[in-house]
């Protein structure tokens, strides 16, 4: 395979202020600290304050990471917003963060209903339009706030999840055999993983919202299967387009679904557990954000170094999976 001359030129987070701790939840939930981390690894999560949207941590992230490419937003091309929990279904999120930055020229898209994998497929949309010319920077940003969609009386997700957002600055690359040098994608249709409600099949009422079918459904054993089965396949076959062995791969940016489900993962792979950087402990599993916050603790930490290969693998309800092997 050819590679795709595109490089992560930026990174940046945001991070609401409200931490969120196991014990706080046990407050009024059937939980504890002890049966929380020992099930995920979380021992807390950010929650966004009732004031604020998924689009203003969106715009909040793109600002570092804009700084870090040493871009201006006036000089963004292309803005893809990734999330399932957008600020309304209409206008376009990806439009509320454009007018906010001041990117009055970027085309916007936005990817929802991949969950946790719509940041990978927003990332390889990005890479796409540089490749093509449409555009020389991308500005990708991911971002959940999935406080908003998690039953507050449902511990099997209330305890999962995390606010936060995430982004990517996308730029041409210019080193030979630098880029993005292969990819993976896959899906299986399950409602294992679903908001039944709101949309055209059940449209939101009194009924629904009386069954609670707007907040969120996981069931937890099927995600487990499916991601412990699927995103190392995935991992392995990105890595084998581009090339590679998994031995041959620096850094394994991750999807923070679960610490144990990422434990799971690099374990199948036979790869050491330290290649894969982890937020999932503190941050809880920020949906769409994930990898990004795993992304950014990467770059901005320094660890990844010209001509480090690395992958960006998630999975999300659908199910559907991804997987994108750069060289640095």
């Amino acid at each position: 395979m050819i590679p795709l001359p595109v490089r992560i030129a930026g990174t940046g987070v945001h991070l609401p202020s409200d931490v969120v701790t196991n014990r706080r939840l046990a407050e009024t939930l059937d939980t504890s600290d002890e049966w929380i981390v020992h099930r995920t690894g979380i021992r807390e999560r950010r929650w966004l304050a009732p004031d604020l949207a998924t689009s203003d941590m969106c715009v909040a992230a793109a600002f570092p990471a804009l700084a870090a490419a040493n871009c201006a937003a006036r000089d963004v091309d292309a803005i893809i917003v990734a999330t399932y929990t957008y600020d309304q279904p209409l206008p376009s999120t990806a439009l509320i963060v454009k007018d906010a930055l001041g990117a009055f020229r970027a085309l916007t898209f936005d990817i929802t209903q991949a969950a946790c994998a719509n940041g990978v497929q927003a990332l390889f949309l990005g890479s796409l339009l540089v490749r093509t010319g449409a555009a020389k920077r991308v500005l990708v940003i991911a971002g959940d706030c999935a406080s908003r969609v998690t039953d507050p009386e449902d511990r099997t997700t209330r305890v999962f999840f995390g606010d936060a957002a995430g982004a990517a600055v996308l730029t041409e690359a210019t080193t030979p055999g630098t880029g993005l040098l292969g990819w993976d994608f896959g899906a299986e249709l399950s409602y294992d993983v679903e908001i039944p409600a709101g949309g055209s099949r059940q449209p939101a009422g009194a009924t629904t919202f009386a069954d609670r079918r707007h907040y969120l459904k996981m069931n937890g054993r099927a995600v487990w299967d499916t991601a412990t089965r699927c995103l190392p396949d995935s991992v392995t076959n990105a890595t084998a387009q581009a090339g590679l062995t998994v031995d041959e791969v620096s850094h394994f940016f991750v999807h923070q679904a679960n610490l144990n489900i990422v434990r799971a993962a690099m374990d199948k792979l036979g790869v050491p557990r330290d290649r894969a950087p982890i937020t999932v402990d503190t941050l809880g599993n920020t949906g769409s954000a994930g990898v990004f916050t795993v992304l950014h603790k990467g770059f901005s930490a320094g660890m990844v170094r010209p001509g480090d290969t690395f992958v960006v693998s998630a999975i999300g309800a659908g199910f559907q999976w991804g997987t994108l092997c750069f060289r640095a």
